[in-house]
């Protein structure tokens, strides 16, 4: 290229980028945004953008300002892939968020009915997760209890409950690792649904083994009243999720006030994850590219 077109090009795309600082970069979307809070999107959200390929979709996920990741079925995928994901993250400089503690169904096999086999398959269940954290880099993993049992008094289910967690805990405090319980709203028929019942188990458990993790989506579903409950419950809060509501997609499509919600976390002091525990409102390339903007917006705060 001669060297006076050469520099009238370079002109002109300077004095673009200066007059557009908010348009795409070569993947599609800005790269002069630092986010506050450390938001961890989970696989799939950019399979548009980045491919189905998961380093590319991790690599993409930093090219935007993501911190960190999620991944539920962490557990389900092959030592090779563990670590390689691992490697990228620590390339990158993300963080890994949280999966989910899966040892087949504890939705039905519930931890509330006091049943040895299911508490024994729950336990095994932590061993194989230590593991996998190790591997991964994880802190955190979610816990879900299970269902109601019926048959008997709510006092001994929840009695039930904390006996196993407490012998989770001691698999995993010695490691310096995290399990974290979600109260969630999908079903009536789940055991664990409010935050001050979850705060109350953790008490009881009595481990930095144990602790909650807030879904902003579930917990406005279930109770409202967000900033309260959560500084109410603030001590033993480690890891929060996000989802707007209704619909559970991202922040600006329902009712919650997450650049409110954001900031709160913020002045708190909260460095932790923040997990995108949503879908998109909108297919395709522009679906995400309105969900980064969305936490562009929600992030504003400062």
């Amino acid at each position: 290229m001669e060297r006076r077109k050469f520099i009238e090009k370079a002109s002109l795309a300077t004095a673009f980028s200066a007059l557009f600082p908010f348009l795409s970069n070569a993947n599609g979307y800005r790269k002069d945004h630092t986010f506050n809070l450390n938001y961890a999107p989970h696989f799939g959200m950019f399979n548009q953008s980045a491919g189905k390929d998961l380093i590319a979709q991790i690599e993409y996920m930093a090219d935007q300002g993501f911190k960190a990741l999620e991944d539920n079925g962490m557990m389900g995928r092959s030592i090779e892939d563990q670590n390689k994901i691992a490697k990228a993250l620590e390339r990158r400089g993300m963080k890994m968020g949280v999966f989910v503690i899966d040892g087949g169904d504890n939705w039905k096999k519930s931890l509330t009915t006091g049943k040895q086999e299911f508490s024994d398959n729950f336990l095994s269940t932590c061993e194989k997760a230590v593991e996998v954290a190790k591997r991964t880099g994880a802190k955190w993993m979610t816990v879900v209890p299970g269902f109601y049992e019926r048959n008997l008094p709510l006092g001994i289910q929840t009695a039930n409950v904390i006996e196993t967690l407490k012998k989770a805990s001691d698999i995993f405090e010695p490691h310096g690792l995290t399990m974290v319980l979600e109260p969630l709203s999908d079903t009536p028929d789940l055991f664990l649904r409010f935050s001050d019942q979850t705060y109350s188990i953790c008490k009881a458990v009595g481990s930095p083994a144990c602790k909650i993790l807030y879904d902003a989506y579930h917990m406005q579903r279930n109770e409202g009243n967000l900033l309260a409950n959560i500084d109410k419950c603030w001590s033993e809060i480690a890891y929060i999720q996000v989802g707007d509501n209704p619909g559970r997609k991202e922040p600006g499509t329902g009712e919650i006030n997450y650049l409110n919600l954001f900031k709160f976390l913020y002045e708190k002091g909260y460095d932790g994850i923040v997990g995108m525990e949503h879908g998109l409102s909108l297919g395709g390339i522009e679906g995400e590219k309105r969900l980064i903007q969305s936490y562009i917006d929600s992030d504003k705060f400062k």
